[in-house]
């Protein structure tokens, strides 16, 4: 994968969260059915994309370890 690939969804990562938050308030104002769902969704791609980047730089590190020795 690409440094600018990783950087990309590093940065979605970072921002998905306060974006959750936003929208959960948002739609709790103004009443949109199923808010709860479309946080949760948020929250679970936001995890998962968490989740990628931490295994991405894991294994970069060991890469970049590796060519070190």
């Amino acid at each position: 994968m690409s440094n600018k690939t990783y950087d990309i969804i590093k940065t979605i990562a970072l921002i998905a969260a306060p974006i959750a938050v936003f929208l959960s308030s948002l739609l709790k104002i103004w009443n949109v059915p199923y808010t709860a769902e479309i946080t949760a969704t948020l929250a679970a791609i936001d995890t998962f994309l968490g989740a990628l980047v931490a295994v991405l730089k894991a294994n970069y590190d060991k890469g970049a370890s590796a060519d070190d020795n």
